[in-house]
């Protein structure tokens, strides 16, 4: 079977495209060209804000230079699906590792962002041993785009916070046949894989940040100052964690 087949052998999940109409495109361009600009900065430098000479030559890159179709072949060029997760489209790409024994990994993107920041590391993920790697270091990558970004439909209602994102992340993992598997994510990202470690949904190994975020408890911020001299907060955790070979947080495996 084909990494498409295997994907939608699941009656939920279907195959996906970008197909921008050339209409949408040239509406784009031609509101890109209409816009109404402010008068010019009375200063030489940004202390008023962004220069007006820089946004117009920002917008007539975007309006003129940018090549949308390329953008668009980049996207294609790897196996993409959606999937309706509570009430909500999620696109995702999905692909396979040629390696046996891959571990599925499941990669968020930040706000502002997208997926197209991931595309890169789709090739060195999935096949390790085309880029000087072992094929013990090869994964099986999950790259969704976030509820409202990208080609994921917007939510309908309240409430689709970071909680509710990892609760849908980990029903598209099993969705798509893991019964294990680990996440990673940066920025927004980076607080969705926390949030899942501490929801710990049964079959998630372990997480990778490359944001982590610690904050003091709020009875530390109202400390009284004749309580005597601060000491320096330690970090928060949520569960237990150690470092894999791999380089992956693992929940509940024990202190580092």
């Amino acid at each position: 079977m084909t990494q498409v087949e295997t994907t939608t052998a699941h009656p939920e999940v279907r195959p996906f495209r970008v197909d921008v109409s050339e209409e949408d495109l040239v509406d784009l361009r031609r509101r890109i060209a209409a816009t109404r600009w402010p008068d010019r900065e009375t200063v030489p430098d940004r202390s008023q804000g962004a220069q007006l000479a820089e946004l117009q030559e920002l917008l007539r890159y975007w309006g003129t230079d940018y090549d949308w179709r390329r953008a668009e072949a980049q996207l294609n060029a790897w196996p993409q699906f959606k999937t309706t997760i509570d009430g909500v489209d999620v696109h995702f790409f999905h692909v396979r590792s040629r390696h046996e024994n891959a571990l599925p990994l499941i990669v968020s993107h930040g706000w502002p962002g997208s997926v197209f920041e991931q595309l890169k590391i789709i090739g060195p993920l999935t096949d390790p041993t085309a880029h000087g790697g072992s094929a013990e270091d090869a994964f099986d990558v999950v790259i969704p785009s976030l509820p409202g970004f990208g080609f994921s439909s917007r939510p309908t209602e309240l409430g689709w916070g970071l909680e509710r994102v990892g609760r849908a992340w980990d029903v598209l993992m099993k969705r798509l046949g893991y019964t294990s598997y680990v996440a990673q994510g940066g920025d927004w990202g980076g607080g969705l894989v926390e949030v899942m470690a501490r929801q710990a949904p049964e079959g998630l190994l372990g997480i990778h940040s490359n944001l982590p975020a610690v904050f003091p408890r709020p009875t530390q911020l109202r400390r009284s100052p004749a309580a005597g001299p601060r000491r320096r907060a330690s970090p928060r955790r949520s569960a237990p964690r150690s470092t894999t070979s791999r380089g992956l947080s693992r929940t509940g495996a024990g202190p580092t």
